[in-house]
This record gives C-alpha cells, structure tokens and sequence, in this order.
C-alpha cells in the first residue's frame, strides 16, 4: 500500500493557487483513475483506489500548509505504513514551471508543507516537486505562491498534470524514472516526421529544345518558261 499526499490549502478561496499544485495532481489522478469519493478523514480529505497492482491512497491534508505533518502523520499511524510509504506531491519554487523532479528525502528548503511533515515523520520520504518557478525576490515568495495560475500558465499546467496522472501507476510501482517520462512525453510530445521521407532526388534541371534549323522561306513556283514567239502566241489564242 502506498500513501500519496498532495500539499496546499483547503477551500476554494486557495483552490487555484501555485501553492495548490499538489492537491490538483492528486484530483486529476482520482479522476482519471476511478478512485473512490472524497470523504473527511485524518484531519483531511482521503480516497483510495489502485495504480497498476498497487493499493494508494490519497491525502489533501485539511489542516493548511503549515500543519500538514498532522495529517500525514495520523495517516501513516493508521494503515501502519512508514515514511518509505509515502510521496508528497508539492510546489516547487527552485524549478522552471512545467518541470518535475522526483527526489527521496533531503531537507524541506524552506516549504512549510515539508517542514511540517518532517516535524512529524522525518526526512526520509518521497517528493515529487513540481516547478511553479520563482518571483524573483524572496520578499515575492509568500504572495506569489498564493496567487493564482495565470491563464498563461493553463496549457503546461493541465499538461503536467496529465503527465502525473498518466504515470502514476510506474510511481506507484517505484520506477520514478517511468514516471517522469510519462511527464515529458506530454509537456514535449515528439515532433511528428510527417511520414517517410523519400530519397533525394537531383535538383531538377530545366531542358529547352533545340531550335530547328531555319528552312528557307518557301516561294511559288515560277511558271515554266514558254519558248513560242509572240507572233505565235498570238495566233494560237485565234485556233
């Protein structure tokens, strides 16, 4: 069994958010996967079904960001899972948008989210950190991450959450490799070749015929020459 749980903040004052990513990863994997209906439950909202051969279940933590430990917690005591059970879905201001990484532990960088979870259970989970890019300033970060997605962003966000959704069960399964590609082919498809190409051919040569020879300008025949005198033509026109 394996715990995937998506960081932000409950409501739909927050739902559009950057810092909402992670809930919206898991809403696209529950539908697109049959999952069961979203109940209340460890201080958050849960629903479970399968990838591939693997039994998941899903966690939005209800608690806001900054308490999200509490709810992972409570989860993992429940179904007697371990940290090694667990990946967490969340923003990731250190990565262009679109981009994706899967990580195994490591420190919370700052995320409220993370820092919570390992206030509880200790580092040594699984990430999957998705870029949101950064504002440019540290002083930008608290406004920008609970500000919506542009309508800009739209197309490499429904992307990127259909690359998630599509490669959910290999995450599932443990081959992150599979699922990051599952990402890549739908944020950069590959270009269609457009069919095969022929061979080369030559560069085509433009070919003028020949002039024919000039013939001389044809004349008409002149009359044959009549050897009878005058006199004698004379005479005959009176026969």
């Amino acid at each position: 069994m394996r715990l995937f749980t998506g960081l932000g903040n409950p409501g739909a004052k927050y739902a559009g958010n950057r810092h909402n990513i992670g809930f919206m990863a898991l809403d696209r994997i529950a539908e697109d996967h049959g999952f069961s209906p979203w109940r209340a439950k460890f201080q958050g909202e849960t629903c479970e079904g399968r990838l591939g051969g693997d039994k998941v279940i899903l966690l939005k933590p209800a608690t806001f960001m900054n308490l999200s430990g509490q709810s992972v917690s409570e989860a993992l005591r429940f179904y007697k899972l371990t940290p090694a059970d667990l990946t967490v879905f969340h923003d990731e201001l250190d990565l262009a948008p679109a981009k994706v990484r899967v990580k195994q532990g490591g420190g919370h960088a700052g995320h409220n989210g993370l820092r919570s979870i390992q206030q509880h259970i200790g580092p040594d989970y699984e990430r999957v950190r998705m870029g949101i890019g950064h504002p440019g300033h540290k002083d930008r970060v608290a406004t920008y991450v609970l500000q919506d997605f542009a309508k800009s962003e739209a197309d490499w966000l429904d992307d990127v959450l259909r690359g998630c959704s599509k490669g959910a069960s290999a995450l599932a399964d443990g081959d992150a490799a599979k699922f990051m590609n599952a990402i890549g082919l739908q944020v950069n498809p590959p270009r269609s070749s457009g069919g095969t190409q022929g061979p080369a051919t030559s560069p085509r040569i433009a070919l003028t015929a020949k002039p024919s020879p000039k013939k001389a300008p044809q004349t008409a025949a002149s009359p044959a020459q009549d050897p009878r005198s005058a006199l004698q033509k004379l005479a005959d026109k009176f026969k």
